[in-house]
């Protein structure tokens, strides 16, 4: 196997699809990525047994084809050091010596044999698929994946839930305390869902920032297989039933607050500095267009309060919420106004971005509050 390629082309090829592997791979060939050459295409496939991708990118000068298992770090650590430059992969096929040659010098890494590379997952023939807007994606993703939890009792709660209605694509995060729905119009007739798990959610994530086509998704109930214009990521799902989101979003919340998001989110952390470090609560009193946070440590004799003007309608209330839950719900939305929603002090709070016109798609956060001693 033998080609020129550009270094900068090569480099960012390998690091995309590296970020798939593990610092604890069970197989030692999993610590390689599997070059495979044919025509002027190369491919080359990463994988951790439960999420694998397969990256591509045109090459020049191609005098033979072949397959090979390079290691991940070398290559990477070689790589990191070029300028853009075109350089010369050479590979012996008998001893599995890789070579790289450039105008100045030259390089030899020693690669393996990929016969023991595992091959990439294929989805049933009971697979649905379906073409997913870029924005749609990525907005989904990114809305959701800081309120998954971390869970080995609950699996089903360390993924995002992605569910299709006809007409809609809903994306789902909670960890029990926090949830997070956020829900896109779409032309679509099938119903079904499925539970991507953390890793692969995030590895869209950086991909997807350079694409600019409609996605290719497809999923059976064990893999779903992600398509786009150079790279293909499929993964394992999260097997199991997903805790039925709607039944704790309350439905009727008397008591709506309209605040400046920014104002509300340094007031925050400025008063969360003088909470207990244990429970990190924070204390609301809303009443009279006005909103006073409260937090103490008795251990420590610290406290702190902080009034914040709003508009308020509703009856007196006092509930407490942690600090840190709050910090990360206002941070993932990005309106100047927030809407908070309650009910009393034992029902959770929905926060909802208010937007100027009419939208696509629609946020809602929910938080459940903690005890406050009157």
């Amino acid at each position: 196997m033998k080609f020129s390629v550009s270094s900068s082309a090569l480099l960012s090829l390998l690091a995309t699809t590296g970020k798939v592997i593990s610092n604890k791979n069970t197989l030692p060939i999993l610590d390689y990525f599997l070059m495979e050459l044919s025509g002027s295409e190369l491919k080359v496939t990463t994988s951790d047994l439960e999420t694998t991708l397969v990256g591509s990118i045109a090459v020049e000068s191609v005098e033979s084809e072949g397959t090979i298992a390079a290691p991940a770090k070398l290559m990477l650590d070689s790589l990191k050091e070029f300028p853009e430059m075109p350089l010369t992969v050479d590979v012996n096929d008998q001893n599995w010596e890789i070579k790289i040659n450039w105008k100045s010098g030259s390089l030899s890494i020693p690669g393996a044999s990929a016969v023991s590379y595992p091959a990439v997952p294929q989805l049933s023939a009971e697979k649905k698929e379906l073409k997913m807007d870029v924005d749609t994606l990525v907005a989904g993703i990114n809305k959701t994946i800081f309120a998954t939890a971390d869970d080995e009792l609950r699996p089903v709660m360390n993924g995002i839930f992605i569910s299709l209605t006809p007409g809609a694509l809903t994306f789902v995060g909670t960890d029990a305390h926090k949830l997070v729905k956020h829900e896109s119009e779409m032309e679509n007739a099938e119903t079904a869902s499925f539970i991507l798990p953390k890793k692969p959610a995030n590895l869209l994530k950086s991909v997807l920032l350079k694409e600019d086509d409609a996605i290719e998704v497809a999923f059976d109930s064990k893999n779903a297989q992600f398509k786009l214009k150079s790279h293909t990521l499929v993964c394992r799902l999260i097997e199991g039933n997903y805790p039925n989101y709607n039944a704790v979003i309350p439905e009727n919340n008397p008591n709506k607050v309209l605040v400046d998001r920014i104002e509300l989110l340094n007031g925050i952390k400025r008063v969360a500095v003088c909470s207990n470090p244990t429970t990190n609560l924070i204390r609301m009193d809303i009443a009279a267009n006005k909103i006073t946070l409260t937090a103490q440590d008795i251990d420590f004799s610290v406290s702190a309060n902080e009034t914040i003007s709003c508009s308020y309608d509703g009856q007196e209330i006092s509930i407490g919420f942690k600090s840190t839950f709050m910090v990360e719900i206002l941070s993932n939305m990005e309106t100047p106004t927030v809407m908070v929603e309650l009910a009393d002090s034992t029902r959770a709070g929905v926060f909802k971005p208010v937007y100027d016109e009419k939208q696509t798609s629609a946020t809602l956060m929910l938080l459940m509050p903690m005890m406050i001693n009157a």
